[in-house]
């Protein structure tokens, strides 16, 4: 059993910075779970416990948290506890042990009224299947969560509306969920968590069932919408592909437990163990990871009057600009210089994609940098590399 993936805790005073702040969570399903948390059976694998105990290990002792305005993604394959952590989250499955707090109120501690208020206010949640009325009107549907507040009938239609035309099914307020498909079903799912002006939006698999063209659609409907409302999201799916397009930063599961927690480019361009790197061994690392993560210093007698780009310019990007180029690209945020991508920069990417030889990467570096290379291929950002590309950058500069 892998030790689990943690985040430390924030600072005290920080709470401002953390929506959703979990800490040290269990579900046990099972009449003897008291027998497992802060026993010596709790760092036992599954099956032991379930052979000893008749319990399953649902969640195991998970701690991270989710900041304001990021799309926070869980991503596991099927029985690696991300939906039963989700609701957990809203104690729609209550926890076994751990605390979950939102805007550094413990949830767990939340009375049957306070936490009724937390679900109609602060959280809303879409779910895979949508769980539309079928005998109301689209209309209705969104504006449901507003009329178990109270809101009067004029008011909550007014808001419906807006939301119906914000996830672009403005004509169908009138329609039945019958008449319409399964996209535009999940769009009326995704308005009617909108139109309570949640904090939080809480995904559980919204797309899984549709069909891909579809998912793509949607998955750019999120997008879009965070963009614009700057909502707090936690997202899960088992879909990879479908983390590394949504998530500011992605948690990876199994078994219970939480393996890894980064940014798409950390997770792909530095994976935490053998799991996670086979999870992630399709992905091509030109189409994630970007110029920041290959930043470095000029080599001596290079020219440095290259192109300029971001630094959230995904390499696939970056590689025409260097075609084009016999300068290393100039990485630019704001008036400030960070540092320089070559062609060989983008080169030891790819072969870290296609060589199995590690050997073959480091040979690129020495190649590019004139300098004997110790064998190990370094990547990721200049904190976290060791002689990739030459020397990290010691500060920054302003562009002239």
């Amino acid at each position: 059993m892998s030790a689990p993936a943690t985040e430390a805790a924030a600072p005290h005073g920080g709470a401002a910075d953390v929506t959703f702040s979990v800490r040290n969570l269990w579900k046990v399903f099972g009449r003897n779970a008291d027998k497992v948390v802060g026993t010596d059976l709790e760092n036992a694998d599954r099956d032991r416990i379930k052979e000893e105990t008749g319990c399953t290990v649902a969640v195991r002792d998970v701690s991270f948290d989710v900041r304001p305005g990021e799309i926070f993604v869980v991503m596991g394959l099927s029985g690696s506890g991300k939906s039963t952590l989700i609701r957990c989250l809203t104690r729609l499955i209550e926890p076994t042990a751990g605390q979950v707090l939102l805007d550094g109120e413990d949830i767990g501690g939340a009375g049957p009224q306070r936490l009724r208020e937390l679900r109609r206010h602060k959280m809303a949640m879409v779910f895979q299947h949508f769980g539309l009325l079928p005998n109301r009107r689209i209309i209705d549907n969104v504006a449901y969560g507003l009329e178990v507040r109270g809101v009067p009938r004029a008011e909550r239609h007014e808001r419906a509306r807006r939301m119906i035309d914000m996830v672009g099914l403005g004509g169908y307020e009138n329609s039945r969920p019958g008449e319409l498909s399964g996209g535009m079903q999940q769009r009326v799912g995704l308005a009617r968590a909108l139109a309570v002006d949640p904090e939080v939006l809480l995904f559980d698999e919204p797309f899984s069932a549709l069909d891909p063209l579809i998912r793509r659609d949607m998955q750019a409907e999120v997008s879009r919408l965070q963009r614009e409302l700057d909502k707090t999201s936690v997202f899960i799916t088992h879909d990879l592909q479908e983390a590394l397009k949504l998530g500011d930063r992605i948690a990876i599961m199994r078994d219970g437990e939480l393996v890894q927690v980064g940014t798409p480019e950390e997770v792909v361009g530095r994976p935490a163990n053998a799991y996670v790197a086979d999870f992630t061994s399709d992905v091509a690392r030109t189409t994630v990871l970007t110029a920041r993560w290959l930043v470095r210093e000029p080599y001596p007698e290079e020219r440095t009057d290259g192109p300029v780009t971001a630094p959230g310019t995904v390499l696939a990007e970056v590689l025409p600009m260097l075609a084009a180029s016999t300068a290393p690209v100039r990485v630019v945020e704001g008036d400030t210089l960070l540092g320089y991508v070559g062609r060989d920069d983008v080169l030891r990417a790819i072969a870290e994609d296609q060589l199995d030889n590690a050997a073959a990467a480091a040979a690129i570096e020495e190649e590019a940098s004139g300098e004997p290379s110790d064998g190990t291929v370094g990547h990721g950002p200049p904190e976290n590399r060791g002689g990739t590309g030459g020397p990290a950058p010691t500060g920054e500069r302003e562009v002239t």
